[in-house]
Order: C-alpha cells, then structure tokens, then sequence
C-alpha cells in the first residue's frame, strides 16, 4: 500500500501521487527543472553528480546541482563506489545547498558509470549497496535519503526485493524504481510488476520509473496499484507539459489535448531566457551552441516547425537567438 504521509518527505500521503521529473544527465539542468516545474512536476532530482568530482571540487559541478526556491521540494542525486567518500560528499551537499532530500543512484546503466563500480553495478553487489546507503544515512540524520534502482542487472538476476529490504533496512526513506535492467538499457517495456511487488513489500513510499506516462498505465499506478507516485524522465523531453496533462488526465479521465501552437512558442521562449540566466548561460559568453538541441526539443513534432529550426540554428549569439524567438512568436501571434 501507498506509505501513509511521512513529515519528512510530505508530498507522498493519503490522496496524493507525486510526479517527480527523473535526474537525466545532460538534460534535468537547472532551467529544464524550472521549465517543468512551472508546468506541473512535484518533485525535482538534480542531475547526478560524482562524489568524488564534489569533494575535489570538479570545475561546474555546484552548478550542476544548484537549484532555485521554486523548484522545491528538491532533492539532489550522487553516485559512487565507498561508503565513506559518499558519506562525505553527501554532508557537504547538505551544509552548502540544504536539498529536501539526498538521493543516492544506484540505476545508471552507463558503462563509464558502472565501470567504476557504481551506479547499477552496485546491484551486482548487494552488501556494498548497503554500505553506502547506510554511511550516507548515518552522515544526514537530518536530511532524508532516498535511492533510484534498475530491477536487477539482467533478466536472471532481478533483485529489485532484495534491494528493495536493504535500503528500507538501511534507513532510505524512499525509493524509486526503474522497471528495467542494466542490460535492457532504455528498450523494451519496464516491468511494473516488479516495481508494485517491492511496493507491496515496503513500508516506505515506492516510486514507479520507466514508460509510465503511458495513460493506461499512470491510471492503473495512480488508483489500483501500489505505489507511491511517478518518476518521469525521457517522456518529458521536448515535452515539459506532460506533467500538467497527467494530473488533468487523473482528475477527469479524458485525454486533455496537446498544448497549443501559442503555448509551444511561449514555453520556447521562457526556456531560451531561463538557460542564458543559467550558471551553465552565464559562463558561455555569446556561444548559444549548447542551447539549440534543447529548445528545438521543444518545436518536435510541430508541423510546418522545420523553418524555426533553421533558424535557431543560424543565431550566433543570444541576441540574435532572441530576435529568432521574438519573430516566431510573433508570427505564431499573427495567425
């Protein structure tokens, strides 16, 4: 059964069902979090950093995890291999930024990832799993820790129950589970049944990961399964609506539409100005490079978008990138 509401992470209790935007390297920047939080996402998990990049003070990596006021509740994600440089990375993350929660990766299927011992590799070995786990709890007592899984390492080695005791025992406070294995990657359907069975078997709050924005399937989650809420992660790339659209699904029943042609353009405009403000905008000088592939993101799927692409691909600098913007919305205006 869903956990009944826990002080410490209040969001999850009797009629709620939180929707979390997954960590995604590369992607769940600091305006990618404020551009869904602004449209419907509950719960923000950073980027996943190092410990060890943390503790020897990696160029960028604060930023990385930075996070503003709006987007709480917020909880910031690390990954690594010993228990007592977790421990250590996570204190320093709880007296500089104070997140909401501490969040430990133990899902990432990237070989550089796993190589190093880390990330799903960890459930390849369960006692240290629970090691650090235990180290980080231990070092926080006043900031939860949560954790991410994948369901095993291959079809013949689904561990996600055990996993899923270790870290309860071990003081987590929540966990999300991805319903796939390290060797699926991203393919193939996630197994819910796994996810729901560990949900049944915990006491606290199970979160579901993996293809959930499926309607079918976020109905089933939200009102005849087990878990506690939703994690979202590449369904809202180029796609920040999503959450916004799922509560109004759950609320009505019916499919709300698309969001408009206006409200693309907006949305596309509010992210190009919130990645200039970004930390990562404010140490690129005139490069708007990086910037493209995120907001074309937002024109997918966008009939008659091909015109504003090329576009955004020819400005140079941000002034000439929001010149672009300001003539699409103004021709979008015009229609």
């Amino acid at each position: 059964m869903p956990s009944a509401k826990n002080s410490r992470l209040p969001w999850f209790g009797e009629g709620k069902f939180p929707l979390y935007l997954a960590p995604m390297a590369g992607f769940t920047d600091i305006a990618f979090r404020h551009l869904c939080k602004r449209f419907g996402a509950d719960v923000m998990v950073s980027e996943f950093v190092m410990c060890e990049a943390l503790l020897r003070d990696a160029p960028n990596v604060w930023e990385t995890i930075e996070f503003t006021e709006f987007q709480r509740p917020m909880g910031v994600q690390i990954f690594g291999s010993e228990p007592d440089r977790m421990a250590e990375a996570a204190k320093a993350i709880e007296e500089r930024l104070r997140p909401d929660f501490l969040d430990l990766n133990f899902g990432c299927p990237s070989e550089k990832v796993t190589r190093a011992e880390a990330g799903c590799s960890l459930l390849r070995n369960l006692p240290l799993l629970g090691k650090i786990a235990g180290a980080v709890r231990h070092a926080l007592p006043n900031t939860p820790v949560t954790a991410k899984i994948r369901i095993g390492w291959d079809t013949d080695s689904i561990v996600a129950s055990e996993t899923g005791k270790i870290l309860e025992d071990e003081g987590m406070e929540a966990l999300a589970i991805h319903g796939r294995t390290r060797m699926q990657g991203y393919k193939g359907d996630a197994d819910m049944e796994v996810i729901e069975t560990v949900a049944r078997e915990r006491k606290i709050p199970v979160i579901a990961n993996g293809s959930v924005e499926d309607w079918e399937r976020i109905h089933h989650l939200a009102n005849g399964a087990t878990c506690a809420g939703a994690m979202i992660g590449r369904g809202a790339l180029g796609n920040p609506w999503i959450f916004d659209r799922i509560k109004e699904f759950l609320r009505t029943g019916e499919i709300p539409p698309a969001p408009t042609l206006e409200e693309r353009i907006e949305a596309l405009c509010f992210f190009a100005e919130e990645l200039l403000r970004s930390p990562l905008g404010q140490t690129r000088g005139d490069s708007v490079a990086w910037m493209r592939p995120k907001l074309k993101a937002l024109l997918k799927d966008l009939p008659h978008s091909r015109k504003a692409r090329v576009a955004i691909d020819q400005a140079n600098n941000p002034t000439e990138l929001m010149t672009v913007l300001e003539t699409i919305s103004a021709r979008v205006a015009a229609l």
